[in-house]
């Protein structure tokens, strides 16, 4: 049974080497000098702003391949349901080729037991690896990526360490579930397609930014966490929040709203909110030309009046942690789905 699985799966397995083995080729080549541009441009920068100006241009140099090596491992996963789980069983179905198996005294148990594992364990494995190589080489950009791109943020998390493992085991095995209720190769595809990807959508949307309760401060204004600070039209001072945190660099940002000196939200990240009992005419945030006087005495000046950013986030520190629960959560759907496609072969499939 092993060697008849086999030699439906080797054409498959063979492609997936191959194209793990090239990955795997221009990560290695590519890394060791990533890695060595980023430890010469940190070395290099003295100052906050010459930092900053370092990571936007260094992420901007190798933008191409993070998105292209963070795309192909998010698919990964939607690939191996789709191609080898769905198919898997709903083609022997169709051909009727599974009555002929069963009728050489190998069991339902059996002939399912090896086709899953076998496959399974492959697209398993396959997207494990492609994940943990992809977060090895783009350990220096995943530290200067821009806001959205961040190591915590949705699609990086969901491209990273552990998880695309997780995900690749529930979609396999959710494919072969689905084909086994449906019983027809096309309609099974599209609907395994479908699912998956609704699950993908809600997990970080609903279950994720709750796995860790997530961390609420309220924090001072200050370069990091403001975007613009200037004056209308009106004449009215304005600000705008970002969703950084200042001190916690490559947090999941859940929430940033601007606090007025009540403690009131004025605005949310992205916002422009009026500042008010500051003088656009005398003081510290008296304007010159096309700005205030000053940024950083006029931001001393609206924290000092109450102005606050409150934000609720995932830290970075807890990207493993986090990569593990949201792996067992995974984990424990596959089994789920395993069980039901054993029960339903014992039980209803003829």
């Amino acid at each position: 049974m092993i060697w008849l699985t086999w030699r439906q799966f080797r054409g498959a397995a063979v492609m997936t080497s191959v194209l793990l083995v090239m990955l795997a080729a221009v990560l290695i080549l590519t890394g060791s000098q990533l890695a060595a541009d980023y430890a010469t441009g940190i070395a290099s920068c003295t100052r906050g702003e010459e930092c900053l100006n370092f990571y936007d241009r260094f992420f901007d140099a190798y933008q191409i391949p993070f998105l292209a090596s963070t795309l192909v491992v998010l698919i990964l996963p939607a690939l191996a349901g789709l191609f080898w789980g769905a198919p898997l069983i709903t083609r022997e179905l169709e051909a009727d080729t599974h009555l002929l198996v069963w009728n050489q005294s190998i069991t339902r148990t059996r002939w399912l037991a090896v086709k899953v594992g076998l496959t399974g364990l492959v697209a398993a494995a396959a997207a494990g690896i492609s994940g943990l190589a992809v977060t090895w080489w783009s350990g220096p950009l995943d530290q200067s990526a821009p806001e959205g791109l961040a190591l915590m943020d949705p699609l990086v998390f969901g491209a990273r360490g552990i998880a695309p493992l997780g995900y690749a085991a529930f979609a396999f095995v959710l494919g072969v579930t689905v084909g086994m209720l449906v019983r027809r190769t096309l309609p099974a595809m599209a609907l395994t397609l479908a699912v998956f990807v609704a699950i993908q959508i809600a997990m970080p949307l609903l279950v994720r930014p709750h796995l860790i309760p997530p961390v609420t401060s309220t924090i001072e204004l200050g370069r990091e966490n403001v975007d613009t600070l200037g004056v209308g039209r009106d004449g009215v001072p304005k600000v705008m929040l970002t969703a950084a945190i200042p001190g916690h660099t490559g947090a999941w940002v859940l929430s940033s709203d601007l606090l007025d000196p009540s403690g009131r939200t004025i605005a949310r990240s992205g916002e422009e909110a009026v500042v008010q009992g500051i003088s656009t005419t005398s003081g510290p945030c008296a304007q010159s030309g096309a700005g205030p006087q000053g940024p950083d005495t006029c931001m001393v000046e609206i924290n000092r009046l109450g102005y606050r950013q409150q934000a609720t986030y995932q830290p970075l520190d807890r990207f493993w942690p986090i990569q593990w629960i949201e792996t067992g959560i995974y984990a424990l759907l596959t089994l789920g789905l395993t069980w039901l496609s054993f029960w339903w072969i014992r039980r209803r499939l003829s």
